[in-house]
């Protein structure tokens, strides 16, 4: 599995960006993670479609799109299905209709298999999330197995300590004293 300190493999993925005609699909590449504009990635992986847990994570990070914008972050979510099956979920969902975050298609399982979070008995992406920064580095991995949602907090707490580039201590949170060596 790719870890923190590690670029993020080059790929160009179809994502789903919008429910208007024509709009739907957009592609990303890992260009998109290396910017001049200090902005940082969080991409968040799920093992499928159609699923029940996966919805409560999805909408979860949702809820916090702006949060992640606060904090000059785009999130990005994945899964190993395919753009057509994204699309689908997102128009059959309730909670998915109005996502604000692309969805990204890696239906070859190459990008998934690069960054060493492919399930090997299903073939399907862990639940892993990885912080990338400006320069396209991974900073911060967390996976979780099939049947386990992640913690969004979590994810904002760890960007938070990230972006300061200070020591931050056990539990530490936005607005409290980081650490003088």
């Amino acid at each position: 599995m790719l870890t923190v300190g590690t670029p993020v493999p080059a790929f160009r993925k179809t994502a789903v960006v919008s429910l208007e005609k024509g709009k739907e699909f957009a592609e990303i590449s890992s260009e998109s993670f290396k910017n001049d504009e200090n902005q940082w990635t969080v991409l968040f992986w799920w093992p499928k479609d159609f699923t029940f847990v996966c919805p409560t994570e999805i909408a979860e990070f949702n809820k916090a799109y702006a949060d992640f914008r606060d904090r000059d972050t785009q999130l990005i979510g994945a899964s190993t299905d395919s753009e057509y099956v994204h699309l689908a979920w997102r128009k059959d969902h309730d909670d998915l209709r109005d996502l604000r975050f692309p969805m990204l298609a890696d239906t070859s399982k190459s990008l998934a298999e690069d960054m060493g979070i492919l399930e090997p008995n299903e073939k399907v992406a862990y639940r892993a999330t990885f912080i990338i920064d400006p320069d396209g580095i991974i900073r911060w991995v967390s996976v979780n197995d099939l049947n386990v949602g992640r913690n969004v907090k979590e994810v904002i707490r760890v960007l938070d300590a990230l972006q300061t580039d200070e020591l931050c201590p056990c539990n530490w949170e936005k607005g409290q004293e980081t650490l003088v060596a």
